[in-house]
């Protein structure tokens, strides 16, 4: 994204200004200066959203015409790549289809290169996992109390019977016929 001379004047005014310790207000033309920067800044960003959605169609009906487009194909994917888009399993398979040529080749090791480093930065901003359930509610006995002091101790609770899987898992009733009728088929 590029600013012009204006547009970086009055950027560096809003930073300045928001910066600043008093809360002077804007005066009027400020206001609009940046208001007009807010919108330039918005065009750009609706702009470049638009050149990325035309490029990857682009690159997608290259990919679509390979091997024929394989020139076209090979430097739309080298200018998409250079921008920062993430090689997709379509673009990994036609590149695998074509290593015989140098340039698809050598654009196929830069493309899983590219897809590695992405999985290892995500997985490395990934929340760590959980930790382990060790207990859950209703499934871990309370501690006996402690004995007050003069009182006897109280014995241990029984061990909690751990049911059998029949008592778990009911065995299937049979279905049972349906009642014999005494009408006669006629």
């Amino acid at each position: 994204m590029a600013f012009s001379a204006a547009e970086l004047h009055v950027l560096r005014r809003s930073l300045a200004h928001a910066l600043q310790s008093s809360s002077a207000p804007l005066d009027a033309s400020e206001v609009q200066d940046c208001l007009r920067l807010a919108r330039s800044v918005d065009d750009a960003v609706q702009e470049a959203a638009r050149l990325r959605a035309f490029l990857l169609a682009d690159l997608a009906r290259y990919r679509g015409a390979l091997p024929g487009s394989l020139r076209g194909y090979l430097e739309l994917l080298q200018d998409a790549l250079a921008a920062g888009y993430e090689p997709a399993p379509d673009d990994l398979a036609a590149l695998r289809a074509l290593r015989a040529d140098p340039a698809a080749a050598a654009l196929l090791d830069r493309a899983q290169d590219l897809l590695e480093r992405s999985v290892r930065r995500r997985l490395s901003t990934a929340p760590a996992p959980r930790t382990r359930l060790l207990a859950m509610a209703g499934g871990r006995e309370e501690p006996a109390p402690k004995p007050r002091p003069g009182e006897p101790p109280q014995p241990e609770e029984p061990p909690r019977p751990i049911p059998t899987p029949g008592e778990v898992f009911p065995p299937r009733r049979k279905p049972t016929p349906p009642p014999a009728e005494g009408r006669a088929a006629g």
